[in-house]
């Protein structure tokens, strides 16, 4: 599986390339970030949301689980980390299927509901500022985005 990666020199960097990617995006991409805390997930989906051009603030859904915003294209904001011993299914599929953007952080917790073709997004610290990401395309649809993307 061909995987593409990316430096990023600190927040405002790793933004601006969620921002870029989230031009291209269409109703019913999935993408799942994974990595550390503090690594830059939130950094990305507020990247993402202004990207679709969504004019409210981003945060964390940690307690919530789901956030919508609305823009271009709707946003699903999933922080599903409290779903770590959950096996009950709470409907994501309507969200995946849906007519929005769907951002899913610590999506191994839910790896058995998560659509096949997806978007892998690995964040990683290489130092204090500077971030390492990593994309892994799942299906032909996201193999095509990273290749324009990275292009």
């Amino acid at each position: 599986m061909k995987q593409y990666e990316i430096d990023t020199a600190g927040s405002e960097e790793t933004a601006q390339f969620a921002e870029k990617l989230a031009k291209l995006l269409q109703p019913g991409d999935v993408l799942t970030l994974e990595g550390d805390l503090g690594a830059g997930k939130t950094t990305f989906t507020k990247g993402i949301a202004k990207g679709l051009e969504i004019k409210r603030n981003v945060n964390s859904p940690t307690f919530t689980i789901i956030k919508e915003y609305h823009g271009r294209l709707p946003l699903y904001h999933m922080d599903v980390y409290r779903l770590e011993d959950s096996l009950e299914d709470l409907g994501f599929d309507e969200y995946f299927e849906g007519e929005g953007v769907t951002v899913v952080e610590w999506a191994h917790f839910i790896e058995e509901q998560l659509p096949a073709d997806r978007l892998d997004i690995f964040l990683y610290h290489e130092g204090e500022q500077r971030r390492k990401m990593v994309f892994i395309p799942n299906g032909n649809r996201y193999e095509q985005l990273c290749k324009e993307i990275f292009s």
